[in-house]
């Protein structure tokens, strides 16, 4: 457990409140058709951010610093800072709306509607003592609570449906494109690869690993922290297999669905997961988009840095309050949706061409294998990237 680490975090910020409600979809519309999707989404996730655990402790740099540094073209420089700044600090601002809303689904679930109105508000002033007061251990300590009460909680609620075993296996095995599906793994994927935790990854295995001897548990970290992570996804597409009813449009209505198989247990448990998953989120996107900024402008690494918390306390503020005054920033999210499909293949194309320059990274490089794995990776990722700016334009 001593060996346990960022990989933690980067668990807990792609099983968001954005996960809970794809993955409940993709339960409650095709039961256990796409976890080979899930599982799909999980390798690729591995294999890219072990590249970037591997850049951050082979080099001790930030993903962004290694942009500023590696691309020698100033107009290419430009283009790429731009694109992942926009794409993670808009984007992260207004999807941090949505992580303290999926909080608030879950503490509505367990204590009802009365008060909900003050629910976005604590949940904000919650993300913001941990971020403010917290250094990398204590938060490291803080996400290893919050993943393991997400585990317990979507683990256990999958376990109460009784899935049939030989239909699980099936699913996550055999590939199968039920009609309508397509969208959907799209979505599966897109929640789970996300693209500013490859520069939050770069940028918390320096701070707890020092010496390049040490990547052995920086890969066994992200190997086992991002693999149960995908199991946490996979429980609640389980879990949402189970819901017969059709009214089922998110993660707020799992439990609801669930009530009147298993009762109130199952209630308390979806609304147990959806707390975790939401404050693991809302303190996260903040906490990548400081980390971000801070690589691209040479701020250091220092959680303390005034700079870094302006950066991150925006984010914050943001989210917080367009839940507040009950603000739903559509146009924002959309931008950030475009951004977001762009910068996914952009970033992997950048990180594989980084892990396999010498006098960057030396006999760590990328082998043959890798490269492989990382190129198909890319190529899922512009189709993923495509599809997604086409469907804010409403193309298909």
């Amino acid at each position: 457990m001593k060996k346990i680490g960022p990989g933690v975090l980067i668990a807990a910020a792609f099983i968001g409140p954005g996960t809970v409600t794809v993955c409940t979809l993709a339960g409650v519309n095709f039961g256990y058709s796409l976890l080979w999707a899930m599982l799909i989404s999980i390798l690729a996730t591995i294999i890219l951010q072990e590249m970037a655990s591997r850049l951050g402790i082979v080099t001790q740099k930030g993903l962004g610093s290694a942009i500023s540094t590696e691309i020698k073209n100033k107009a290419l420089k430009i283009v790429v800072v731009g694109i992942v700044l926009g794409a993670i600090l808009i984007g992260n601002a207004a999807y941090e709306a949505g992580n303290i809303g999926g909080a608030v689904l879950g503490v509505e679930a367990i204590f009802g509607a009365e008060y909900k109105v003050f629910y976005p508000f604590l949940i904000g002033i919650l993300a913001f003592f941990l971020l403010w007061f917290g250094t990398y251990k204590i938060l490291e300590k803080v996400f290893l609570v919050l993943i393991g009460l997400m585990s317990i909680s979507f683990l256990l609620t999958a376990i109460l449906t009784k899935p049939n075993l030989i239909e699980l296996v099936q699913g996550i095995f055999v590939p199968k494109l039920p009609e309508g599906s397509v969208l959907t793994i799209i979505a599966l994927i897109g929640t789970t690869v996300v693209p500013y935790n490859l520069f939050l990854h770069a940028a918390l295995v320096s701070e707890k690993w020092k010496l390049v001897e040490d990547l052995k548990w920086v890969r066994r970290d992200t190997v086992i922290s991002i693999g149960f992570g995908g199991l946490i996804s996979m429980a609640i597409i389980i879990a949402a297999s189970a819901i017969t009813v059709d009214d089922v449009n998110g993660a707020s209505d799992l439990a609801k669905g669930l009530e009147p198989l298993f009762g109130d247990l199952a209630v308390y448990c979806m609304g147990a997961g959806l707390f975790a998953a939401g404050v693991t989120s809302s303190i996260t996107a903040p906490l990548a988009a400081a980390f971000v900024a801070s690589s691209f402008f040479g701020w250091g690494r220092n959680l303390k840095d005034i700079r870094f918390r302006i950066t991150w306390i925006v984010i914050l503020v943001v989210g917080t309050f367009s839940l507040f005054f009950n603000v739903r920033p559509i146009e924002v999210i959309q931008f950030a949706q475009v951004a977001n499909g762009l910068l996914l293949p952009v970033i992997a194309i950048i990180l594989i061409w980084m892990v396999n320059k010498a006098n960057l990274m030396g006999k760590h490089r990328n082998s043959s294998l890798q490269n492989v794995f990382g190129i198909l990776i890319v190529l899922l990722a512009l189709a993923l990237g495509s599809k997604s700016i086409l469907s804010v334009f409403g193309s298909f």
